[in-house]
């Protein structure tokens, strides 16, 4: 009977959209996974790690826009799934989390691989479903059963995110002769969000507007704001937003000059913590639309929130105002195409942001300084742009990347430690589905973000062993060890010509840049931004 359960929420979560299903190898999951295998029509990936399976799931989910399952077994298995719970949550990325479990009679009594899941995160999900044993007598509930999680993970109802469904199969585990209820027509059975409102901004006609945007804001959404004479900067995911604003707004007397009278506010915010400064400072009349996703306001700053998007009837900006941004930004792009092509973090970052575009692949971006040089320093992003930053964590970037290239081709910029942190990523690579992944690996030997950071003033000693954390692996011979193309390079054109081959061959390749040392980098943010203080203040 558990069998015929598994089959009908398989069939309806196919009904409704379900396209993408990650399994993670279990005994206890199994009539769900034999559901999935059996169905025929669902393209499924496998992982051995349950922590790289969900966030290959929300790597898949980002590029699809669509609920993707993830299926594991009961025990710690569940509990690996929790960080990328954690970061679809905060990023609306949905997901399906379809976790077994044992029966009531086997909890609380020593049984082996179990331990409480009910509610295991929290209110970390949009919704828990804990069915029960499946019972024949119960069968008329499947189908509503699998329509309402699709639809709470889809956004249909409040905002996309994270589902559980916690399943409980007793044993035997494995059965034949599968009977799936009747579809029956019903109030879940169309499972697509409703168009968002488009509400007019309330501001006088000419207003100096700057409209900061974050994850979840797509291009077109972004070229009808700039029609609309709005200045928009937006973080390292965002496509067509005007380049190098944190350098310029790093200067008080540029920061003066470009102070808005309006703020509106889109989604999540960018990394620039020179941003967030000046719109403290600037004190002006700040609107955030929900219409992306929720909106960061850490410091307090949104006065107003508005349900939806900006209509494209909104009064129009200054367009001088814009012209001033845009001078300004051609100025700082002009000065970095001008001067010595260093091989560094900073270049580093423009250069992969160039060849997603060369290749009109998909970009995703690691936490930590990669996503803060792609914001600030990186030409505007022409491509379909990601970076978990819901949370901002390194968790399970690798999976990501290979979520996100999955039957398709893709870049990733990421750090060594990240690289190392979600390693095992590498045991599957892209699997079945094929692709091809290039994963650009900045090797600064550790955690460069922390030389930005009051840390690196402390003991020498503390700050290596604590913080920056380097490893001495050759990152080259690792993922050679997993059967993985990779190669080190030192000059740009050695970075192009790998990211070429990589992305002209099936799988994964990873190509380590050797740039210079955390020192340097700091040192070289800090001559960069001087050198823009002085071209925005002659401008």
């Amino acid at each position: 009977m558990q069998a015929s359960f598994a089959a009908t929420l398989v069939d309806e979560w196919y009904r409704h959209g379900l396209r993408d299903v990650v399994v993670s190898p279990g005994s206890r999951s199994t009539p769900l996974v034999l559901a999935v295998a059996r169905h025929g029509s669902l393209l499924t990936h496998v992982r051995l790690d349950e922590r790289s399976a969900a966030f290959f799931a929300l790597g898949r989910a980002l590029v699809t826009r669509r609920p993707v399952a993830v299926v594991v077994t009961s025990g710690t298995a569940a509990a690996e799934v929790h960080a990328a719970v954690a970061e679809a949550d905060q990023a609306g990325v949905p997901l399906l989390v379809l976790t077994a479990d044992r029966p009531p009679e086997l909890h609380h009594v020593g049984a082996p691989q179990t331990m409480p899941q009910r509610d295991l995160y929290g209110a970390q999900v949009r919704a828990y479903e804990e069915p029960g044993v499946a019972r024949w007598d119960a069968r008329s509930s499947w189908r509503s059963l699998a329509s309402r999680t699709f639809a709470r993970a889809a956004g249909v109802i409040g905002r996309a995110g994270p589902v559980h469904v916690n399943l409980a199969f007793v044993e035997p585990l494995v059965a034949e002769g599968v009977v799936t209820p009747a579809r029956e027509e019903g109030p879940w059975r169309v499972v697509s969000p409703c168009p968002l409102p488009r509400v007019r901004l309330e501001a006088p006609h000419g207003s100096r507007v700057l409209c900061v945007i974050g994850a979840g804001v797509t291009s077109e959404v972004v070229g009808e704001l700039r029609g609309l004479d709005w200045v928009v900067v937006g973080d390292a995911t965002a496509q067509g937003t005007l380049a190098y604003f944190d350098a310029l707004l790093r200067d008080d007397d540029v920061a003066a000059a470009l102070r808005p009278d309006l703020v509106v506010r889109l989604g999540g915010l960018p990394a620039s913590k020179i941003l967030g400064e000046r719109m403290v400072g600037w004190g002006v009349p700040t609107v955030a639309f929900d219409g992306a996703g929720l909106v960061s306001d850490p410091s307090g700053m949104v006065g107003r929130v508005v349900s939806g998007l900006p209509a494209t009837d909104s009064p129009r900006g200054d367009h001088g105002y814009v012209a001033a941004w845009e001078r300004l930004s051609a100025r700082v792009d002009e000065w970095l195409n001008s001067t010595p092509d260093e091989f560094s973090e900073p270049r580093l970052a423009r250069a992969v942001v160039r060849a997603s575009a060369r290749h009109g692949v998909r970009l995703v971006i690691g936490s930590s300084m990669p996503v803060r040089d792609v914001e600030w320093w990186a030409p505007p992003r022409e491509t379909p742009t990601f970076a978990n930053r819901g949370v901002n964590g390194i968790d399970g970037v690798t999976s990501t990347i290979l979520g996100v290239a999955s039957g398709e081709r893709a870049v990733g910029l990421v750090g060594d430690l990240t690289l190392l942190h979600d390693v095992s990523a590498l045991v599957e690579g892209l699997g079945d589905a094929g692709g091809s992944a290039v994963i650009v690996v900045a090797d600064n030997a550790g955690g460069g973000i922390f030389s930005f950071l009051p840390q690196a003033a402390g003991s020498s000693e503390h700050f290596a062993r604590f913080f920056a954390t380097s490893r001495p692996l050759d990152l080259v011979a690792l993922v050679r060890a997993f059967g993985h193309w990779a190669v080190a390079v030192s000059t740009f054109e050695d970075l192009d010509a790998a990211i070429d081959e990589g992305l002209a061959r099936e799988g994964v390749s990873v190509v380590v840049a050797r740039v210079p040392s955390r020192e340097h980098n700091v040192a070289l943010h800090e001559e960069m931004n001087a050198a823009v203080a002085v071209l925005a203040s002659d401008g």
